[in-house]
């Protein structure tokens, strides 16, 4: 396994990282599931409060718990369920942040969150109180760093001026290149890391059938499968063809992947072990569909 900075951390965390959304139920294989990452070198899990109502970060939590000082887990918070259970309702608010933490502290069974990132945000939140209590967290040793989980432009640049923020999660793949715009030129100016998720959009870069995907038709994603294919050979597989296209951006730190089988966490580790792409076949790749932009939230 290879490993990159997390921004203007001082820690390390692998260029395959573990999102956790995806966890089953069944808590024995997915316990075996996190320890088989762990094994094969993974340090980076990440989850989120509002993921199965708390009982991801649980299941997380007991997981790891033999292991847990030589790694490192990501949460995420903003997001307020609703008391009669159906929903919730975004809320950034310090108070918030504040009383979450302590829950989100006793379902992962620790002591500290090595990454708490807050889950969403739009333009009009009280950014300024909800970095104050990201600060706040970080001055009393609960968490010790702290990020974003966005795709919006206008977001990321108010948290890059008046926060310490050290990563932004966002979307980024051969089938959503709208990052490439500015926001990945931005954050790496900045050293921020970029956490990317959505690698393999939804399964499509790594063998389902196409079908819509943004604003593209089934018909583009057809081509753009088609056309990853002629890349592939039975050494290197189209999903990993696409995980290695986001590595290869000088900006992203890790792709954080929805593993739910052995298979697939094998096949992804591979990614970063067999041959990787080449120079021709990178300007290839960016060539084989017109990439989107964003169109909101700029």
């Amino acid at each position: 396994m290879k490993y990159r900075r997390l921004g203007n951390s001082d820690v390390e965390i692998s260029e395959i990282s573990f999102g956790c959304m995806s966890l089953e139920e069944d808590f024995e294989k997915t316990k075996e599931l996190i320890h088989l990452a762990f094994d094969k070198g993974i340090n980076y899990f990440d989850t989120a409060d509002l993921y199965q109502n708390g009982n991801n970060e649980e299941m997380l939590g007991k997981a790891v718990k033999s292991f847990r000082d030589k790694i490192i887990i990501g949460t995420k918070v903003g997001n307020q369920p609703r008391e009669n259970g159906e929903g919730w309702d975004w809320n950034p608010s310090k108070k918030y942040i504040i009383n979450s933490v302590e829950k989100s502290l006793t379902r992962l069974k620790t002591d500290y969150i090595d990454l708490y990132q807050l889950h969403g945000g739009t333009i009009d939140d009280p950014i300024e109180e909800t970095i104050d209590a990201f600060e706040t967290l970080k001055a009393e040793g609960k968490i010790r760093y702290y990020g974003i989980s966005s795709i919006r432009p206008n977001v990321i640049r108010e948290y890059i001026k008046h926060s310490r923020i050290s990563s932004v999660m966002m979307q980024y793949s051969l089938l959503d290149r709208r990052p490439e715009e500015s926001c990945l030129q931005l954050l790496q100016k900045n050293n921020i890391a970029v956490l990317s998720r959505g690698s393999i959009a939804k399964g499509l870069l790594a063998g389902k059938k196409a079908k819509e995907y943004l604003e593209y038709n089934s018909s583009d994603v057809d081509i753009v499968i088609k056309k990853l294919k002629q890349l592939s050979n039975e050494d290197r597989t189209i999903g990993q063809i696409a995980i290695q296209f986001v590595l290869n951006h000088k900006s992203i730190t890790s792709s954080v992947v929805g593993f739910r089988t052995e298979h697939q966490l094998q096949e992804c580790i591979k990614a970063l072990e067999i041959q990787q792409l080449s120079d021709e076949e990178l300007n290839y790749l960016q060539n084989i569909i017109q990439p989107l932009l964003y169109k909101n939230h700029r």
